[in-house]
């Protein structure tokens, strides 16, 4: 499936602003509602992760028509390491740990950054240097 490349840009701005919010309060709540929302992207599809609904609905039809689009794999796979860096961070900090906490959320949050500014995604990428080490399938 291909999606608009402007949904998974918008989604990491929103998530730079939840994860930025949550390392400033040291909020482990706050880190496991993001944890909640990547879980989404990841196994659900980025159709009904919130953040791409929000920008299906409100911000996609203001822009009008996508110019370029790109596989969903990549996003979903960059949701996933999101994910296991998110529950790491909730974990350190509501298991009285809070410097994991705020590494494992910094960490997610420079990659949001990174994405939300540039569009570079660094999960798309561990996913594509994945699938070329990993030997071809015989179909």
């Amino acid at each position: 499936m291909l999606i608009d490349v402007r949904g998974p840009r918008f989604s990491a701005g929103i998530t730079s602003v939840v994860l930025a919010v949550a390392l400033l309060a040291g909020s482990g709540a706050l880190v496991a509602v993001q944890a909640a929302v990547f879980a989404v992207g990841a196994f659900a599809g980025l159709r009904y992760a919130p953040y791409g609904v929000l920008f299906r609905r409100l911000v996609a039809p203001r822009l009008g028509p996508a110019r370029e689009r790109e596989p969903e794999a990549p996003v979903r796979f960059a949701q996933l390491v999101g994910l296991l860096f998110a529950v790491v961070g909730a974990a350190g900090y509501l298991l009285g740990a809070p410097l994991v906490g705020a590494v494992a959320t910094g960490l997610a949050l420079v990659a949001a950054l990174l994405n939300g500014a540039t569009g570079f995604c660094l999960g798309c990428e561990l996913y594509l240097t994945v699938r070329r080490a990993l030997p071809a399938r015989a179909t």
